[in-house]
């Protein structure tokens, strides 16, 4: 068993994972907002800076399982202090790096670091609380990687702008460091396997499998339009440049109140969970390629597909510490890569639709792939109630015969 936190210090390793989460993100989406100081800077396109962000999540799809294959028998305490590293000293060659490839392979470093955290970071913070109040745990550290878009890249874009980009890098590097060294001192040294989330509560592989590939679905279906929801806004719905940003914030500050809606519902209702962001969200982008010249309908529309994509996430999280048929951490690389074949595919749907077709049409081809998502977890939910299958189980002690902490750690 691992051994017993208490209520603060399970809080506080919440919340140190949580800022990793930020960070991670910020550095992977960075690029985007410093894309015009960047191209000039190392003498190289537009273009290629932007593959700094598509050759960073194909990494991602590429090394989560094998990396955490490789890693699955080093202790949690040290394996994501030296992630934390990695990611610092990564982020502080970037903001040295002298030509475009010694930015590229820093950028590999940070990829292969991220691919990692995002596969042991979810059973981590959430194994020291109790199994009924995981999913709510799981909402509360997604807030981290939903904050980044909103807060972490416009910060680091507009100090890139006062500083140099260089800058935006350096004081990631440092937050990195700050953040290992919060880990190695809150986190004890247990073996994975005696993690309580080390196993899923009502492991299922056939249900697991189908719930990878409609996230892929459905992750693909929301990035079809959001990677050019730029094109959209200005082509499609007539907005000048000047309200781009105060749109884009509008639709991730409804991802944050998505993730914290989540949190009420997924532990008790976990298949509700999940379909729920789907219909929204693929309600949204019909509703988008529909009324895409209506701007007061577009506002309300681009939040309502900023909240579905965000707590669609957090519910695919938290419904994979419940069906892992195995080791949850190979499950979470399994989520992760999931995500990224979805990231990947989405962009390259949309953008060998871009040019012939426009911006509007990738609103219903979007629609489309979050519908399949959608049909297919309802399908199973069906299912599963056919056969009498539980949901999940959440009640005190798991189905791999884990018991919960003594202590009641009750997120709020």
């Amino acid at each position: 068993m691992a051994p017993e936190l208490s209520p603060r210090r399970a809080w506080a390793v919440l919340v140190a994972l949580s800022l990793a989460a930020f960070a991670f993100i910020t550095t992977e989406l960075l690029p985007v907002g410093l894309l015009t100081r960047i191209a000039p800077d190392l003498d190289r396109s537009r273009s290629q800076v932007g593959l700094l962000v598509s050759g960073y999540a194909i990494v991602v799809v590429l090394a989560s399982v094998p990396l955490t294959r490789l890693t699955q028998r080093i202790p949690r305490r040290q394996l994501l202090g030296i992630t934390m590293v990695l990611f610092a000293a990564a982020n502080a060659v970037a903001a040295f790096a002298s030509t475009y490839a010694v930015l590229a392979g820093s950028r590999l470093v940070t990829a292969l670091a991220q691919a990692l955290f995002w596969s042991i970071a979810t059973a981590t913070v959430t194994g020291h609380f109790p199994v009924a109040v995981r999913g709510r745990v799981v909402a509360l550290f997604a807030t981290g990687a939903t904050l980044a878009p909103v807060l972490g890249v416009p910060l680091g874009t507009w100090l890139g702008q006062q500083a140099g980009w260089r800058s935006a890098f350096a004081v990631l590097a440092g937050v990195g460091l700050v953040i290992a060294a919060a880990v190695l001192v809150l986190l004890p040294s247990y073996p994975p396997a005696a993690g309580g989330a080390a196993r899923g509560t009502a492991p299922d592989g056939h249900r697991f499998a189908l719930l990878l590939i409609a996230t892929a679905f459905g992750i693909g279906g929301f990035m079809t339009l959001q990677t050019y929801v730029t094109p959209f806004l200005l082509d499609v719905s007539g907005f000048a440049d000047a309200v781009l940003a105060p749109l884009l914030f509008v639709s991730g500050a409804a991802g944050v109140v998505g993730t914290l809606a989540a949190a009420r519902t997924l532990d008790s209702r976990p298949v509700t969970s999940l379909v729920t962001p789907l219909a929204i969200g693929t309600a949204s982008l019909f509703g988008l390629y529909a009324l895409g010249a209506l701007r007061p309908g577009v506002v309300a529309l681009l939040a309502g597909f900023g909240l579905a994509y965000a707590a669609f996430g957090s519910a695919v999280q938290s419904r994979m510490l419940q069906l892992a048929p195995g080791s949850t951490d190979i499950a979470s690389a399994g989520v992760s890569t999931a995500f990224n074949v979805g990231i990947a595919g989405g962009s390259l749907l949309g953008g060998a639709l871009l040019p012939s077709l426009g911006a509007r049409p990738l609103a219903l081809v979007g629609g489309l792939l979050t519908l399949v998502a959608l049909l297919l977890l309802a399908v199973d939910a069906r299912r599963a109630r056919a056969t009498g299958r539980p949901p999940a189980a959440t009640g005190p002690t798991s189905s791999a015969g884990q018991s919960p902490p003594a202590r009641t750690i009750t997120p709020s």
